[in-house]
């Protein structure tokens, strides 16, 4: 939602995004899904106004094989997120929790409370 409404959502707390391609119904715009964001979305588009803390478990969901397009692996498309965040210039923090799976409930308890301060540190300025 941040990326196609800057306006109304400055913020993104993230965790196990779903960065991969699983949209349905198919979209010619964006061909390869959620996967699009960071393959091309965002390293082809000017800076929008938003702030990113994202977290992948290395146990998140892997199905490498459901479409065969290698585009359905969770730690490697917030890898990729990460990567393509930095290349922009974005505020951002990507945390990789070990031994942690998807939407790891003790991962959310360590860095909630320091990722909602980060995220909003300086609001208004940013």
């Amino acid at each position: 939602m941040a990326w196609y409404h800057p306006d109304l959502y400055h913020r993104v707390l993230a965790y196990s995004i779903a960065a991969i391609n699983q949209q349905w119904p198919h979209s010619a715009e964006t061909p390869h899904g959620a996967w699009e964001l960071h393959e091309h979305l965002i390293p082809s588009s000017t800076v929008k106004p938003i702030r990113v803390w994202l977290e992948v478990g290395d146990r998140d969901l892997y199905n490498p094989n459901i479409m065969r397009d290698d585009m359905h692996d969770w730690v490697l498309a917030s890898e990729n997120m990460a990567g393509v965040l930095a290349a922009k210039g974005y505020h951002y923090q990507f945390v990789f929790a070990r031994n942690a799976g998807h939407v790891d409930r003790a991962v959310k308890q360590q860095t909630l409370p320091e990722a909602l301060e980060w995220l909003w540190k300086g609001y208004g300025t940013h």
